[in-house]
């Protein structure tokens, strides 16, 4: 498996969400420049999986300016943060969303 979350983005819409799966995974939302702006996930206690988490952030953002992939993974916590390290290894900081004090480890020069 890539270190990198490759999925293609997808518009997040209704019709997107009412598509996925209520199952466990990993996900990132980003501007329709394809910046990542959050890396989630949906585990053990999101209603209804990733489709209730997404569902979620869909309520809540303007109709057409965000952009999601998943990738189902029952480690969703283990692969969480490997997105989380990988991006702060691209980019110096985590996703202008996420929680800047969540403690995550460093990924080692290879």
């Amino acid at each position: 498996m890539p270190m990198r979350l490759t999925k293609p983005w997808r518009p997040l819409d209704g019709d997107e969400v009412a598509n996925l799966k209520g199952t466990l995974g990993v996900y990132q939302l980003a501007d329709l420049d394809e910046q990542v702006v959050l890396i989630a996930f949906a585990g053990g206690r999101s209603l209804f999986g990733l489709q209730g988490e997404l569902s979620h952030h869909l309520e809540e953002r303007e109709p057409g300016t965000t952009l999601f992939r998943v990738e189902e993974n029952m480690q969703y916590t283990s692969r969480f943060d490997e997105l989380l390290m990988v991006h702060v290894s691209d980019h110096g900081s985590l996703p202008v969303e996420n929680d800047d004090s969540r403690r995550i480890g460093r990924l080692s020069p290879g």
